[in-house]
């Protein structure tokens, strides 16, 4: 059940002092505006730059005019978010994003705010979320959408808007008589999330008018379900790999059913190495192991940014330009 943004703050505790990542949005200027209420003295904002558009200059400045009113410190951080060959916009904004968000988390201004850094998705990016996962064929990782509370980078995180719906946000914004920015950039439609926003969210609103809580349940199933395959693997991956080392040894995996070594690779690979397989280098690395039946059989297998490739008894992940 979606919640109200007072009943969403109301129930939420942080550490404090915290940092609101602020870019001068609607969700954003609503959790500045309700942090800075709650927590009087305990909040600083930190606003991205991220050097995109003509008008960044302008969103930086609106940005410091409301912090000043407020009397919470603004701290800015520009980023070079433009794509590189192969990623998407998004991703690039995202990891530039998380990365300035981290640095100054981490930094000596930084450190006596950065308790909880707090991001404002709400429910509505809950449900995108969710339908750009479902679009790309994700397993259960991806179909647990956003987790209102994790680490990264040893920086704690958190969204206290997630149960709270975009209109409920702006209304609650309007009554406040709060200005915020509009960033063009949401309403171009050559970005996917944009589209779902414009051409399927309303469908879905329609149709099933609780979606955003239904939905949103089901994301919270999968990351229930996720969280066991996770522990599964990390059990299995400390019997396949010898004492001290990070390498599974083949023949022990060997002996796994085939569901579980595909949850311990998957594992082994994203916790070990900070990469991933597609279904069908999984699929393909999969069939080799089995494969794996004399000494002198060689596997050399495409992963994600590098290659699997079995050293002796055990498996082995490099990347040739690193």
């Amino acid at each position: 059940m979606t919640r109200t943004l007072e009943a969403a703050m109301s129930a939420f505790s942080p550490d404090l002092p915290l940092t609101v990542a602020y870019s001068g949005g609607a969700d954003s200027s609503a959790l500045l505006l309700a942090c800075a209420r709650r927590w009087p003295g305990q909040v600083a904002a930190v606003h991205v730059n991220h050097g995109l558009q003509s008008a960044a200059a302008d969103f930086q400045l609106h940005c410091q005019s409301v912090c000043a009113a407020l009397g919470v410190p603004l701290f800015t951080e520009t980023v070079d978010a433009h794509a590189t060959p192969g990623q998407s916009p998004e991703d690039a904004a995202r990891r530039a994003r998380y990365g300035a968000l981290a640095r100054f988390a981490k930094s000596e201004r930084g450190a006596p705010w950065s308790a909880t850094v707090l991001l404002a998705q709400h429910a509505d990016d809950q449900v995108e979320t969710l339908l750009l996962a479902l679009s790309r064929g994700a397993g259960l990782a991806g179909l647990s959408a956003m987790p209102a509370h994790w680490q990264r980078d040893g920086v704690n995180y958190a969204r206290p808007l997630l149960p709270v719906s975009a209109a409920d946000i702006r209304q609650w914004l309007r009554a406040q008589g709060h200005q915020w920015i509009e960033d063009p950039t949401n309403t171009d439609t050559d970005f996917l999330r944009n589209r779902i926003r414009a051409e399927v969210m309303p469908v879905l609103r329609r149709v099933f008018p609780q979606y955003a809580s239904t939905f949103s349940r089901s994301a919270a199933h999968a990351a229930q379900a996720q969280t066991l395959l996770t522990n599964m693997a990390q059990v299995d991956l400390r019997e396949l790999c010898a004492p001290g080392q990070r390498q599974p040894r083949i023949q022990a995996l060997q002996a796994l059913p085939l569901a579980r070594q595909a949850n311990a690779l998957r594992h082994w690979l994203h916790s070990v190495h900070h990469t991933q397989a597609s279904s069908a280098q999984l699929d393909e690395l999969l069939s080799q192991v089995a494969a794996c039946t004399t000494a002198g059989h060689q596997l050399h297998i495409r992963v994600g940014q590098g290659f699997v490739r079995r050293s002796n008894e055990v498996l082995d992940w490099y990347n040739p330009q690193v």
